[in-house]
């Protein structure tokens, strides 16, 4: 029986447990639509080919072990979704990119939208190739996949030209391989464990941070088993948020730089010495490092481990867990712990001033609390789009559980909410979905509410509006002078009434108390929903630091 090689596509990617793919309309891929008909896989058109692959980063992200999937046309199709591969590259998110091509027999004779799609992709990918065969077209996405998922994770890109998605083959001809879209556990080496141990019982003032190898180990079960073993003051970023348990008498906020000038063995679970921990030299130079990882390419990287562990996290956490067992060591930092909560608390209380503030513009620490209490008891997702808002938000809102909070990752790109949002609400339908934008990030990609209304998915967003890039801005006014602003101000729009064009719900807020009631009548609407709320501006508090050095 012969069939295109579309067909083929479709079949293989079902096989490795794809449930849908994100895309926008192209010539170039068309015949694998057709096959995702057969298949059974949802096809979730988007308006922007960076909302494509953006989708396909959360879908993986909230479905572990399953890979999501975008599918781009040629040209400005593939170019388009850059960004989205170089956010997954950095976030580490396991997904599939499979880009269109002009037909392979008139290869470099100039055909519609025809470039070197492999060679850009290749340094901001694990894996990038073509496939010139149809019958090939299975072994190529396996090949893909498998890359994708191993070691430490992160997006694979796969061209296939328009005339080898056509072209007819006999199946039987076609060899569909094992689907593997999972990993195997890697275990660490036990004298790796016994060093690691050996330092961590020396230690007086630890902490640890957990990242984002923690949710790609799926190993937050083991890390909360030692924590509550060990009571070691711990501290989350990336991904690692919502992989130790809210309420978890360990898991700290404010006081991290604290923990950090004063500890002596600092630990770090699936977290790179990066910006985020200004390249470790946050981290006082006599203190011993403990660093554990997926890969041993990422232990040492700007600051030299004393002790590693590589290896699943799940894995390794599970091993030193077994190792203090077997030698009965007494290992208890409570008393440690209990300091930095006492600390913790004085902090919160001093913070509580403007979590309840009533003034008008709304301060965005009151924006935040508001929609702490709001999802306080409810089964929400929540997603962070934008510069200083997700910042303010990080400080105030719990995360109920693992998966149920999103941001673009280190490479810190605006954008992500409503792509991130379409993936979660049609992998999670039950649960509510609520993006926390900027109304500079709600710019990039914003339009995609059309497909929300299109595919009816009852996504609600929050915009603080205060008309300016406010980390471009401040640090803009210091160095420069605060009558030298340009390129960081925008207008106070009314982005509700955008949505509300579109077909979805708007709500405009200009009154702190107008928030909580403004989001129960967002989510009762059905709709997908923006809520527009006007923020104080702030400008004139100076620079302290940059987030580039």
């Amino acid at each position: 029986m012969n069939t295109h090689g579309g067909k083929l596509a479709a079949r293989a990617l079902k096989e490795a447990g794809v449930e849908c793919i994100f895309t926008l309309s192209g010539g170039h891929v068309m015949a694998i639509y057709d096959g995702c008909l057969d298949e059974g896989i949802k096809v979730v058109d988007v308006r922007h080919e960076q909302a494509a692959v953006h989708a396909a980063d959360a879908w993986s992200r909230l479905n572990p072990g399953k890979i999501g999937c975008a599918v781009l046309t040629a040209g400005p199709g593939v170019t388009d979704g850059v960004t989205g591969v170089a956010n997954a590259w950095r976030a580490n998110s396991p997904i599939l990119v499979i880009g269109g091509q002009g037909p392979f027999n008139n290869m470099r004779r100039g055909s519609l939208q025809e470039m070197d799609h492999v060679s850009l992709m290749k340094p901001i990918t694990k894996w990038a190739d073509a496939c010139y065969d149809t019958r090939r077209i299975p072994d190529y996405i396996e090949m893909g996949i498998r890359h994708a998922v191993s070691g430490n994770p992160g997006p694979a890109f796969l061209e296939i030209p328009i005339d080898i998605l056509s072209a007819e083959v006999d199946i039987e001809e076609v060899r569909f391989p094992n689907m593997r879209s999972t990993a195997p556990v890697l275990s660490p080496n036990q004298t790796s464990i016994e060093e690691a141990l050996e330092i961590l019982k020396t230690a007086e003032r630890p902490m640890m941070m957990a990242g984002t190898s923690v949710k790609w180990s799926n190993a937050s079960g083991q890390i909360q088993s030692f924590i509550e073993k060990t009571h070691i003051p711990t501290f989350v970023n990336g991904m690692g948020r919502g992989t130790v348990k809210p309420g978890t008498p360990e898991l700290l906020n404010r006081v991290r730089k604290e923990a950090m000038k004063q500890c002596d063995v600092f630990v770090c679970a699936g977290v790179l010495l990066d910006f985020r921990l200004s390249f470790g030299r946050s981290i006082p130079e006599d203190a011993k490092i403990i660093q554990l990882d997926i890969e041993n390419e990422l232990i040492g990287t700007n600051r030299s481990a004393d002790a590693f562990v590589v290896g699943n996290l799940a894995e390794s956490f599970l091993r030193l867990l077994e190792a203090i067992e077997d030698q009965g060591s007494d290992i208890d930092f409570s008393d440690w712990r209990d300091q930095l909560a006492s600390r913790e608390q004085e902090l919160e209380a001093a913070f509580s001033a403007q979590l309840n503030s009533d003034e008008v513009p709304i301060d965005p620490l009151r924006l935040c609390r508001e929609i702490r209490d709001f999802v306080a008891d409810k089964d929400t997702i929540l997603i962070g789009d934008g510069g200083d808002i997700v910042a303010q938000a990080s400080k105030v809102l719990p995360i109920p559980e693992e998966n149920c909070w999103m941001d673009p990752g280190p490479l810190g790109t605006l954008g992500v909410g409503m792509p991130f949002a379409l993936a979660a609400q049609i992998a999670q339908p039950d649960k509510r979905v609520l993006i926390i934008y900027g109304d500079g990030s709600f710019g990039l990609n914003g339009f995609e509410y059309d497909t929300a209304v299109r595919f009816n998915l009852p996504i609600v967003g929050i915009v603080g509006v205060d008309g300016i890039w406010g980390q471009m801005a401040r640090p803009q006014a210091a160095v420069y002078g605060a009558n030298r602003l340009v390129a960081t101000k925008l207008n106070y729009t009314r982005y509700d009434k955008i949505v509300e064009a579109m077909g979805g719900y708007g709500e405009y807020c200009e009154h702190p108390d107008e928030i909580g009631p403004a989001l129960e009548r967002a989510f009762a609407s059905g709709k997908p929903a923006l809520i527009n709320v006007v923020m104080r501006q702030d400008i004139e508090t100076g620079a302290k630091g940059s987030t580039y050095t």
